[in-house]
C-alpha cells in the first residue's frame, strides 16, 4: 500500500498504470546519461578531448557527479600580475552559475522526447544545452527576473525537498549578474547557456618568439597535442629521455604557460595554449 502510495505521490505512472519518463530519470537503470564533451578548439570540429558520460543511473547521482566533474574542469589560475605581497588565484569560469545553469538545464529539460541535456567544452567557454523551450506560461523577462517556472514541476519538488536548488528564483538572476543576459541564446528547440572561460595566462605570439624552446620540449608539446592523455611513462619512451628530464620539462613548460594540467593526475589531461592569432 505505501508503495502505491509513493509512486502516486511522486507522479511516476502514467494513466494506464506504467511507470513513466519521471520514474525513468530517477531510476537507477535510467538509460539516459549527462554526458560532456571536450573539444581542443572553439568549434565542434576541432580535435575531440575526451567524452565523459555521467548517467545511466538515478539523476540525482549523475547531476552530483557532474556537479564534482565542474570542479575538476575549472582551472585555479594563479595570477601574479601587480602581485604585491600575495598572488590572486582566479578560477576559469564562476561555479555558482555553472551549478545554476546545469540544474536549470535539468529542470527545463523536455526528458519526454527522451533526449538529455548536453555539456560541451570548448577552450574557451563552456555550452550547456537543454532541451526545449520555456513552460507555456513563462514570460522571457518573467525568466530573467527569476520567475521560476519549471518546466518539470514534480521533478523540481523532489529537487526543492532534498535542498538541491531553492523556489527563490535566484539562479538566472545570478548567471545575468556574472555573465549578463547575452549568455542565454534561446532556440527553436533548446534553451544554450553559453559560460565563457576567463582565462589569464593565454600567451602571445610576442612571447612564443623570445622564448626559445629546445627540441625535447618541442616534442613534448607536440606529443601532447597528438595524445592529451598521454602519461609521463609513455613520454620517456617516446622522447628517449629520463623520467627526471621529463618532470624538468614539463614543469619549465608549465611556468612559462605553454602547457597546463586540465584536472586531476590520476584523471586530467594536457592541454597546449595555443598563441592568440
Amino acid at each position: 500500500m505505501k508503495e502505491k502510495t509513493f509512486k502516486k505521490n511522486l507522479n511516476l505512472l502514467t494513466e494506464y498504470g506504467k511507470y513513466n519518463i519521471l520514474a525513468q530519470i530517477l531510476s537507477d537503470n535510467s538509460r539516459l546519461p549527462l554526458r560532456v564533451s571536450i573539444f581542443k578548439g572553439k568549434t565542434k570540429a576541432s580535435k575531440l578531448f575526451s567524452v565523459r558520460d555521467f548517467g545511466f543511473d538515478c539523476i540525482l547521482y549523475s547531476l552530483d557527479e557532474l556537479l564534482r566533474y565542474g570542479d575538476v574542469l575549472n582551472i585555479i589560475q594563479a595570477d601574479e600580475r601587480n602581485r604585491i605581497v600575495e598572488r590572486k588565484e582566479v578560477p576559469l569560469f564562476d561555479n555558482d552559475a555553472f551549478r545554476e545553469a546545469i540544474i536549470n538545464a535539468i529542470l527545463h529539460n523536455k526528458w519526454v522526447s527522451e533526449n538529455e541535456p548536453m555539456i560541451t567544452v570548448y577552450n574557451d567557454r563552456i555550452e550547456i544545452l537543454s532541451r526545449g523551450v520555456l513552460a507555456s506560461s513563462q514570460t522571457l523577462s518573467g525568466f530573467f527576473a527569476g520567475e521560476s517556472i519549471p518546466v518539470n514541476s514534480k521533478l523540481s519538488e523532489i529537487f526543492l525537498q532534498l535542498h538541491i536548488s531553492e523556489k527563490s528564483g535566484r539562479g538566472v538572476p545570478k548567471i545575468v549578474e556574472k555573465y549578463g543576459k547575452e549568455v542565454f541564446d534561446f532556440r527553436e528547440n533548446s534553451i544554450v547557456v553559453t559560460l565563457p572561460f576567463n582565462w589569464i595566462n593565454k600567451r602571445k605570439d610576442k612571447d612564443y618568439k623570445e622564448i626559445k624552446l629546445s627540441d625535447n620540449r618541442k616534442n613534448i608539446i607536440a606529443e601532447m597535442r597528438n595524445n592529451p592523455n598521454v602519461t609521463k611513462e609513455e613520454l620517456v619512451k617516446l622522447i628517449g629521455i629520463s623520467s627526471t628530464a621529463i618532470d624538468n620539462n614539463i614543469s619549465y613548460l608549465k611556468k612559462h604557460n605553454f602547457i597546463i594540467r586540465v584536472g586531476s593526475n590520476k584523471n586530467g589531461y594536457w592541454q597546449v595554449l595555443d598563441s592568440e592569432k
